[in-house]
């Protein structure tokens, strides 16, 4: 096999601390190893010839590579990609319209609490929520999906959720709930 030549002065590739980094050989050390300087610090480091990757090119060829490019100015804005669905509503403030993104699970599930006004199942929930238009997911289990998002609720926010645990797998609106609808 023949020996590749590393010529003192260029810039290679070269392994240090685990990471391949630009190194400027100084000096041949003997027997495969070289001592260099790693270009983005500066550091004087020493590596041997199974280390160093590539042929090698000038300095003046790696900082002209280095260098950050000025990104080009595109003719025109390319056009948006479409997002999420929005509605336009009435924004209660100011009573001018804006979008606003369609109501989360959570809002949902408030929603349809607060119009059966007694305890359910989330599996119930999501049904309604489903049937009404409400929430649309393409999810394999959305019932479990929202009794977690619920759970999560109650655990973060303690006294200020707004949904109380009343039997096993059965939630109801708290007085927190009532009012956020």
């Amino acid at each position: 096999m023949a020996k590749r030549q590393i010529q003192v002065g260029r810039v290679y590739s070269a392994k240090v601390g685990g990471s391949f980094l630009p190194v400027r050989i100084d000096a041949s050390l003997g027997h495969g190893r070289y001592e260099g300087v790693c270009l983005p610090d500066g550091r004087t480091v020493k590596v041997t010839s199974k280390d160093i990757r590539g042929d090698g090119e000038s300095v003046e060829q790696w900082e002209a590579r280095s260098r950050p490019q000025e990104p080009e100015a595109p003719a025109e804005a390319p056009a948006a990609a479409p997002t999420a669905k929005r509605r336009k509503t009435k924004v209660a403030s100011g009573a001018t319209e804006a979008t606003q993104r369609k109501p989360s699970g959570l809002d949902a599930a408030v929603t349809v609490l607060a119009e059966a006004g007694v305890p359910m199942t989330t599996g119930d929930i999501v049904k309604r929520m489903l049937e009404t238009g409400l929430w649309q997911t393409g999810g394999k289990t959305p019932s479990a999906t929202i009794y977690s998002a619920i759970i999560r609720e109650i655990a973060v926010k303690g006294d200020a959720s707004r949904f109380r645990k009343t039997d096993r797998g059965h939630f109801e609106l708290t007085a927190a709930g009532r009012e956020a609808r």
